[in-house]
């Protein structure tokens, strides 16, 4: 199962924000395990890198951003990537960005915990609590 996971979900993990913290680090745990395949839009990993060395510190930031890519694919968002976002039905762009991700990968879900923000798109939208369900 490829899961395309929204940056809400990794920062939730990342920062400690209850109440969502738990299922989504046990998502990412069962990725790692490799019990379904992991991917992020390549943008998500410097807004990641961003706000958490703006949250704590930059080295904090480095290290959270190599552990996610010890298990985590990284999906290369290019022009074409940008324009297609642009049609997608979905208001927020950079929601659509990511849409455009998942599509470009042949994602199963797109795991956020801002579901709604991906209605228009084909793929399904689940938060961590409803994945690990399906795992």
């Amino acid at each position: 199962m490829k899961l395309l996971v929204d940056i809400n979900v990794l920062l939730d993990v990342l920062l400690q924000r209850e109440p969502w913290a738990e299922s989504a680090a046990q998502l990412l745990t069962r990725i790692e395990r490799g019990e379904a395949g992991g991917f992020v839009a390549g943008h998500t990993l410097t807004t990641v890198h961003y706000v958490v060395s703006r949250a704590r510190d930059r080295q904090s930031a480095a290290a959270a951003i190599t552990d996610l890519l010890r298990f985590l694919e990284v999906v290369a968002v290019e022009k074409a990537d940008f324009n297609q976002a642009l049609v997608l039905p979905i208001d927020d762009f950079e929601d659509a960005v990511q849409g455009a991700a998942a599509l470009k990968i042949g994602a199963d879900y797109v795991v956020s915990r801002d579901e709604a923000g991906f209605r228009g798109l084909s793929i399904p939208s689940v938060n961590p609590g409803e994945i690990l369900s399906l795992l």
